[in-house]
């Protein structure tokens, strides 16, 4: 049965309590390239794109329901230090060299005992302003081999 009143707005009290409740959205910490480790993700920095070299690019552009997969990869660092970037597909045209990008909710792959950087579905390419710092391209971090060691119990 309805009375033909329209409902009344919450009071602030009630509507300050539902913001507290429900979580926001947090500001992005922005990291150094130095500071990525094997096995971590969520990552946000930006970096500028030194390089770019496609590795593979397979399927019919022709064909509607099969899509191109294209893989590239990437020098990208800061003035910290560089990694190899692996674009794929739609990533691949956003990181041209002498661009600056920021890279959200990154993770590390390894790939034959190196670090690689990727961005997965949850994460996001962007361009942005040119950035005023100079990359530090003698420590690439994706030089360094890791090797996986199984620690024993006791």
């Amino acid at each position: 049965m309805a009375t033909g009143k329209s409902p009344t707005p919450a009071s602030p009290e009630v509507q300050q309590s539902n913001a507290e409740a429900r979580p926001g959205l947090r500001k992005p910490v922005f990291v150094k390239v130095e500071q990525l480790k094997p096995g971590t993700n969520g990552h946000t920095l930006t970096v500028k794109v030194v390089t770019s070299n496609t590795v593979l690019q397979k399927g019919r552009s022709v064909s509607q329901h099969l899509r191109q997969t294209r893989i590239a990869e990437c020098l990208v660092g800061d003035e910290t230090g560089t990694i190899l970037l692996t674009a794929r597909n739609d990533q691949v045209d956003l990181v041209k060299p002498e661009t600056t990008i920021i890279i959200r909710n990154a993770k590390i792959d390894m790939f034959k005992g190196s670090m690689r950087l990727a961005v997965d579905k949850w994460g996001r390419i962007e361009l942005t302003e040119p950035a005023n710092f100079v990359v530090k391209e003698d420590n690439n971090l994706s030089l360094v081999e890791y090797e996986l060691v199984n620690v024993a119990e006791e």
